[in-house]
């Protein structure tokens, strides 16, 4: 069994999850901390819990999702770990996106990836694990994180309650997108719950049937 912690990031209202088990051990996933306020909500709750870090997974590096990569790195010694496809994301491409809050990451020192992620590698914590899917469109190296135990996938800027990601942005791909959503994330179970990177948590299923960028 295994605890999923929500945290609504930044200006963007970017989700920050933190998962643990009953051993303690836990994931952070998409860091996007940027106020010290966003820091606080994470430090609290994993010294509340009693949580140790073991990894800080990234679903694309969008500056939104990776913006507390150096508060992890510094608080608990873990760097990022990312598909190297997005390296060029990470290091400033599209950076006019988000204007003088690029400066404020260089400023950080985000650290350099402590591993690079593929299709089929696993994240392991306790009595976990998550196997990456490569879901490029939103990002050249997009990634999700599914969990079968769990019936459960993060998808980061992928797929949306009744909608998708962005596929305008440097980088992104609408015709690789779709590839994604439908021989990806679609292929999973019906009953998976979806954790997105912004927005409500949806279903596998409800999004086949109902999501109209797809159906």
């Amino acid at each position: 069994m295994w605890t999923v912690k929500s945290f609504s990031m930044n200006m963007l209202g970017e989700n920050c999850y933190v998962v643990g088990d009953d051993t303690k051990e836990a994931v952070i996933i998409d860091c996007g901390a940027l106020t010290d306020d966003d820091r606080r909500q994470i430090k609290e709750y994993v010294e509340n819990h009693r949580l140790e870090v073991k990894h800080h997974i990234c679903t694309h590096m969008h500056y939104d999702h990776c913006f507390g990569a150096a508060f992890v790195w510094e608080t608990y010694g873990v760097a990022p770990e990312y598909c190297k496809a997005d390296e060029a994301v990470y290091e400033g491409m599209g950076a006019d996106i988000f204007g003088p809050l690029v400066q404020s990451m260089r400023n950080g020192l985000s650290p350099k990836a402590s591993r690079y992620l593929e299709e089929g590698d696993e994240v392991l914590f306790g009595r976990h694990g998550l196997k990456v899917l490569a879901t490029p469109g939103h990002t050249p190296g997009g990634i999700c994180f599914y969990c079968e135990a769990e019936k459960a996938v993060f998808v980061g800027d992928t797929l949306f309650y009744c909608s998708v990601g962005r596929s305008d942005l440097p980088g992104g791909n609408t015709g690789q997108l779709m590839d994604s959503l439908k021989n990806k994330l679609f292929a999973l179970p019906a009953d998976t719950t979806v954790y997105p990177g912004h927005g409500p948590q949806t279903q596998i299923g409800f999004e086949r049937w109902h999501n109209p960028y797809v159906c």
